[in-house]
């Protein structure tokens, strides 16, 4: 008997992302990473670096661009869990920068 030449009995679906349950993990990360929840944002040495909220199907965040008591902000949409690792991945870099810039 020769193996079926439709594979896609074979694929499986990822979960379904769910915005709630990925903010409730990223704040608890950005804590251990020694940032300061205020409100709907995280804060670094008393200045505003972060700003995140779930949406239906997302979570829209804002990061600085440098630490600064008015900061320029970059836009980001997480939309699924490789986004939010990528998010993560900016959020320990900036760290790194702004430990340096300062």
């Amino acid at each position: 008997m020769s193996p079926p030449d439709d594979d896609s009995d074979f694929a499986f679906a990822l979960p379904p992302f769910k915005p709630e349950d990925a903010l409730q993990t990223i704040r608890r990360t950005l804590r251990d990473l020694k940032l300061v929840e205020r409100g709907p944002g995280f804060e670094l040495r008393g200045k505003r670096v972060l700003e995140i909220s779930a949406e239906a199907d997302a979570l829209q965040v804002r990061i600085a661009r440098k630490l600064a008591l008015s900061p320029e902000w970059d836009r980001l949409s997480v939309r699924n869990a490789n986004e939010q690792r990528k998010f993560i991945d900016e959020v320990k870099k900036r760290l790194v920068h702004w430990d340096q810039a300062d």
